[in-house]
């Protein structure tokens, strides 16, 4: 066993295996991106750090243990994506791993919901997902490598007012189980990351959520625990050095999976008796965290609406 510097642990021989290798980790300026990010790095690995906050993003890269870059790449722009490709492998090389976490979330009721943000949360999570594994698998296919896609447990059963985010994270997942079929045949290993409640930005006023309220009351309270990024980035960090099919954060949620055709009714059955009164439903619709709101405040500014 060989010590990680600045990883806070140890790694085993597969993640040895990585120290010298490209990743790419997109949404990398904060949350579970970046520290991601970090604990890739400090397995050893060049990482390449992709997301529209530029100068977090590079103070981010500036802070990792191992040689990095960053580039400000708007996952939905196909353009700005493949000059970021070109500029990963001219400065690092080729990706052995590319991590598809780019993710913004926007809560309140369909109906109160600017058409711009509803498509611009599917344009992030799902198309945005797409377009990142269209710029890298080239690389991936000369290396052999890996592509994660980070899910959700949204994507077991959608909750109301998290309409566009379940779509897409549930699209995202679907995604990535065709690519998986295509792409095998190169060598090229696809992963999915189903993660839970997680200590970021975007969970921040998760209480004041009324059907996330709702739901992560109603869990026992194992599953009620807000897990920390840098947690959850170890539960990936392990996929990705295991060439994982399904990663898990936390690692109960595998034994979830047999159960996920009960999830949609139970999620009903809580909603319906939490916003029986219709009252919730007034509430405004906003994007949540700093890197969404950083996200929409960009596009907006962008004058594409």
């Amino acid at each position: 066993m060989l010590a990680v510097p600045g990883a806070g642990g140890r790694r085993t021989a597969s993640e040895a295996a990585l120290a010298g290798r490209v990743a790419v980790v997109t949404g990398a300026a904060r949350g579970v991106g970046l520290a991601l990010a970090r604990r890739l790095s400090g397995a050893g690995m060049l990482v390449a750090l992709l997301g529209r906050e530029e100068e977090t993003l590079c103070r981010a890269a500036g802070s990792l243990p191992n040689r990095s870059v960053c580039a400000e790449a708007d996952v939905t722009d196909r353009d700005a994506l493949r000059a970021a490709a070109l500029r990963v492998e001219a400065e690092l090389g080729p990706a052995s791993v590319v991590v598809a976490n780019a993710g913004i979330a926007a809560g309140g009721p369909f109906a109160r919901t600017p058409a711009e943000l509803w498509q611009r949360v599917i344009d992030v999570n799902l198309t945005g997902a797409a377009n990142t594994a269209r710029a890298f698998l080239p690389q991936l296919a000369r290396t052999r490598g890996y592509f994660l896609q980070i899910a959700s447990t949204a994507a077991f059963g959608s909750a109301p007012m998290m309409s566009a985010y379940c779509a897409s994270k549930a699209g995202a997942e679907s995604f990535a189980q065709a690519l998986r079929g295509e792409v095998e045949p190169d060598g090229i290993g696809v992963g999915i990351a189903y993660l839970h409640w997680t200590g970021t930005d975007m969970v921040a006023d998760l209480d004041a959520h009324p059907v996330l309220r709702a739901l992560r009351r109603h869990q026992p309270a194992f599953a009620r625990r807000v897990h920390s990024a840098p947690q959850v980035a170890d539960w990936l960090a392990a996929g990705v050095a295991g060439r994982s099919r399904h990663v898990y954060a936390p690692p109960w949620l595998r034994w979830c999976q047999p159960l996920r055709p009960f999830f949609p009714s139970v999620v009903a059955r809580i909603t319906r008796r939490e916003l029986g009164s219709g009252m919730e439903l007034a509430g405004d619709v906003e994007v949540l965290g700093a890197g969404g709101r950083a996200d929409w405040e960009s596009y907006l500014s962008d004058g594409r609406p």
